[in-house]
Order: C-alpha cells, then structure tokens, then sequence
C-alpha cells in the first residue's frame, strides 16, 4: 500500500513538473513581449510616439524603416519601425560598471510601431521589468526604472490625448 501511494505521489509530481512546464513554455512570448494597439493611424502613432519620447526626456538613437528596407531587398511587407530608444542617465549606470555591461545586448531599450493586414496600428516592446529581475542589483533596479519610463511614454500614446496627436 505504501509503495502505490509513493508510485502515485512521484508520477503527480513529474505530471505537475511536466504541465508547468507546458504553460511556462506557451505563455513565454505573451509574457516577455508586450503588445497594445493605438488609437491611431500608423504616421499619427510615429508622430505622437516620437514627441513622447522627447518629452519624456529620452533619446531617439536609431529608427529601422523595416518596411523601406525590406522592399529594398525585394520584399512588401506591412509599415514596421524600430525604435532604439536611450535615457543617457540610465545607460551610464549601467555602461559604467564591468560585471553590469553584460546586458549591454539588451541596449538600447527597442519599441516597435507596426500596423497589421487589418490596417490597425500596434506598438510592442520587451517586457523589461520582467525581463530585469532575475539580474537583481543594479541592472533590475535600473532597467525596472526604465521600463516604468518606457510605458509612462507608450501609456501616453494609447490614451488617445497626446498633445502631440494633433501637431503636424
């Protein structure tokens, strides 16, 4: 009796090891990137984004035209930007010690701005808070404090009342 209840035991926990494992793996990409759609066109979500970024006090380092590249190379896809995005401040603290530059990979923080077959505009990113904390010390802290920026600027997009929308 004691040896089917061990059996038993060790065949639900391998099971439940075994489904956590399952979901872990299928809601990775949900939880690790995030995806809010705008309230507007694909130039307006650009435009309204990129005066976002500015009044939050935030670099524009790069921007990929995917779309413009892409057809270079003989291929149509849908309009697709990619921002590289950069708070000096945070990037120096980070840049500035050895054992930290090793998530220098992950610099600079990146959004995209892409419209879909639909015509509906999305601007997605990386989960950085979430994606910070197994780092502990000075990369969490810094890159959590990033990443409450970085939505303070996309949250003021997708609300609809930037006063950016209307500017030209």
């Amino acid at each position: 009796m004691n040896r089917k209840i061990v059996i038993s035991a060790s065949i639900a926990f391998v099971a439940g090891i075994l489904l956590t494992g399952v979901v872990l793996w299928s809601s990775a990409p949900s939880i690790m990137m995030l995806e809010d759609e705008s309230p507007y066109d694909f130039e307006t979500t650009v435009r309204v984004f990129e005066g976002e970024v500015a009044a939050g006090g935030w670099s524009v380092l790069q921007v990929h035209d995917m779309q413009e590249i892409l057809a270079g190379h003989g291929h149509d896809v849908a309009a697709v930007r990619i921002y590289e995005l950069c708070s000096s401040q945070y990037s120096a603290e980070i840049l500035a010690l050895d054992d930290e530059r090793i998530v220098s990979p992950l610099m600079p923080c990146r959004v995209s701005v892409y419209e879909k077959s639909d015509g509906s505009v999305y601007i997605a990113r990386m989960n950085s808070d979430l994606m910070a904390r197994p780092f502990g010390g000075v990369i969490s802290e810094i890159m959590q404090v990033a990443a409450v920026e970085t939505e303070v600027v996309i949250d003021a997009v997708l609300s609809g009342s930037s006063q950016f929308a209307g500017a030209q």
